[in-house]
């Protein structure tokens, strides 16, 4: 399972723990991923996506799903995601 959220693209980060004596440890730094089931009024169905709690914070911001994924550059999202886009969108048109 990879740790990417499905809307925004985020991943893992690298860096380093750093001791009180600057001693240098290699880690990483994990996106907090949660896996969410959004609502879509336009599908009439639920949509199952692991995503970042910025990424939550965003699309509830953004006014649900339907919306962020009608704004959402494709480039960013994942496989899934672009499917339930391109049917949004169809939909909506």
């Amino acid at each position: 399972m990879t740790k990417k959220c499905e809307l925004t693209g985020k991943r893992p980060l690298k860096g380093h723990n750093v001791s009180h004596a600057n001693n240098k440890t290699k880690r990483k730094f994990n996106p907090g991923i949660k896996k969410i089931r959004f609502k879509s009024d336009l599908l009439k169905k639920n949509i199952t996506l692991k995503v970042t709690n910025a990424a939550l914070r965003t699309v509830d911001f953004k006014g649900g799903i339907d919306k962020f994924l009608q704004s959402a550059k494709a480039f960013k999202l994942s496989k899934k995601a672009k499917k339930y886009r391109v049917k949004i969108l169809s939909k909506e048109a």
